[in-house]
């Protein structure tokens, strides 16, 4: 057996778990809280780390073996949420606790994302990479359309056991990361501020991977509504924990089926850079709708197609990412890459908790979908080489 399958349903329980966090610590701090605000804090403790460890991490992928790196960040992340069952189980809710097992939750995340990614090109063949990618990509998505439905049910039976479950995910990961071969980098980095900066430098100048990094990191960022779910929800469309299960898995499940679609495909996307503006523009209009829904099976809709068009852009980046850098780089390259992967979803939860606070949820997603149009325009305007890209297959490292 190869190790891609163990590698997927590592990648897939890991998935599993930190989706199933995200909708039911959602849906108990609002409950106990009423306050928004705390939702932002959850997307800061899990993006914090994510800047911290930035340079350690993609120079640590680099370095050191990375079938070992994700096992030990697995059980890293094991014990942060166990940690988080026991604290969400406690009679009084230990704000300052809770948030700083996130915060390791978020730590182990900071190291094991770039070496996940590192680590794909380096068990499949490069003439199968294109198709791994979307495989991987479907594997994170059906997770994330599995994992909020799931919560939402559990919540409904078990409450606050459903902690628990997100435990048995990690440990099933763990497990199937000792399946990984023995995976050293080709060239073992040394040590050296030129050498952590590395992966920054080749980003900065590839113009093609600055493009379309830039372009999620700000689309995402500055559109993203899933932060706002448990507030609509409860607020605007009136439904309880199953039905924020499904709209926060309803994304998930249009990614899935695009990325379905997508892996059985045996050539490139021609056109590729017309392809990725084209469904950023989709994208900003699936906000749109959601934002003024009041009506859950239009939103549950609106998130469909904004989850599928958001695959796409998806499976174009991380290609791009793969095929254009050397096996030498791949771990600090990786590491901008869950920077701005990152920064787009946990800093986007954070901005759109905190301007939900001020602006309130309905006001904050609008905004978000004129500021996600905004963004594809200038992005045609500032990368004239991503938008006439044709075959990603022509990109080559250096």
């Amino acid at each position: 057996m190869t190790a891609l399958p163990y590698y997927l349903i590592a990648r897939g329980s890991l998935s599993l778990a930190t989706t199933m966090l995200t909708v039911a610590l959602g849906w108990h701090l609002y409950q106990i809280t009423g306050s928004a605000w705390d939702l932002a804090l959850v997307g800061l403790m899990q993006i914090l780390p994510i800047y911290l460890f930035f340079f350690a991490s993609g120079w640590a992928v680099d370095r050191f073996r990375r079938d070992r790196l994700v096992q030990l960040c697995a059980w890293v992340e094991g014990v942060a949420y166990a940690g988080i069952a026991w604290v969400m189980l406690q009679p009084e809710l230990d704000r300052t606790l809770l948030f700083a097992l996130v915060f390791l939750q978020g730590s182990s995340r900071a190291f094991y994302s770039p070496a996940l990614q590192a680590i794909l090109p380096n068990i499949v063949a490069a003439k199968d990479l294109n198709r791994s990618v979307a495989m991987a990509s479907t594997t994170w998505n059906g997770a994330m359309t599995l994992g909020p439905a799931l919560a939402g049910f559990l919540i409904l039976f078990i409450d606050r056991q459903v902690y628990w479950a997100m435990v048995a995910c990690v440990v099933v990961a763990a497990l199937a990361y000792t399946r990984l071969p023995a995976l050293l980098a080709s060239t073992p980095v040394s040590r050296g501020l030129s050498e952590v900066m590395a992966g920054l430098h080749f980003v900065w100048q590839k113009p093609i991977l600055l493009g379309s990094l830039s372009l999620d990191l700000l689309a995402v960022g500055l559109g993203s509504v899933i932060v706002l779910l448990p507030i609509y929800a409860t607020d605007i469309l009136q439904v309880g924990p199953e039905d924020l299960g499904i709209l926060r898995a309803t994304p998930a499940l249009g990614a899935v089926l695009m990325g379905l679609w997508m892996s059985r495909k045996r050539h490139q996307i021609h056109r590729a850079g017309r392809a990725l503006f084209i469904t950023l523009l989709v994208f900003a209009t699936s906000i749109a709708a959601f934002a003024l829904s009041e009506v859950f099976w239009i939103s549950a809709l609106a998130l469909f197609i904004y989850g599928a068009s958001d695959m796409i852009s998806v499976n174009i980046r991380m290609t791009l990412v793969q095929l254009a850098t050397p096996d030498s780089l791949r771990g600090r390259v990786s590491a901008v890459n869950s920077l701005f992967i990152a920064t787009s979803n946990e800093a986007g939860d954070f901005r759109g908790g905190a301007m939900a606070a001020w602006l309130g949820p309905v006001y904050t997603a609008t905004l978000g979908a004129g500021l996600a149009f905004a963004v594809t325009l200038w992005g045609w305007r500032q990368f004239p080489t991503l938008f006439k890209l044709k075959e990603m297959e022509s990109v080559k490292p250096d």
